[in-house]
């Protein structure tokens, strides 16, 4: 089965860790994407840039808006995520829970649901 395991942290805490200790989280982080790798979870991962960057876009009645920022105000933010592979939720939980940035971050497992066209690859309904 599939996974996405999605990071939240506070941008705030980030800004406020000397340079230092936050190279050592990102080396980790990066050192961990390794890990799985070789262990046969990983699928895909990344960082996201910070809030700032970001741009929430809202299509009502065909007409598109666009504003600054993410959606949700909250404390913490998306920073990240990784794509897994794992036999269960058990076992996606244990592979996240050794997330060394898990410790300044809270962690969002689910499943990834497969969708399928209504339509095969030739055109024709299933």
């Amino acid at each position: 089965m599939k996974f996405m395991f999605t990071i939240y942290h506070d941008e705030n805490v980030l800004d406020a860790m000397p340079e230092k200790e936050m190279q050592a989280l990102v080396d980790s982080a990066i050192e961990y994407a390794e890990e799985i790798e070789r262990s046969g979870h990983y699928i895909a991962s990344n960082a996201l840039q910070r809030t700032g960057t970001a741009r929430t876009i809202r299509v009502h009645g065909g007409k598109v808006s666009t504003t600054v920022g993410p959606f949700a105000e909250t404390k913490e933010q998306l920073g990240g995520f990784f794509v897994i592979e794992a036999k269960d939720m058990d076992e996606a939980c244990a592979v996240a829970a050794r997330f060394p940035p898990a410790r300044v971050a809270v962690i969002e497992i689910r499943p990834i649901q497969e969708l399928t066209h209504s339509r095969d690859r030739r055109g024709l309904p299933t």
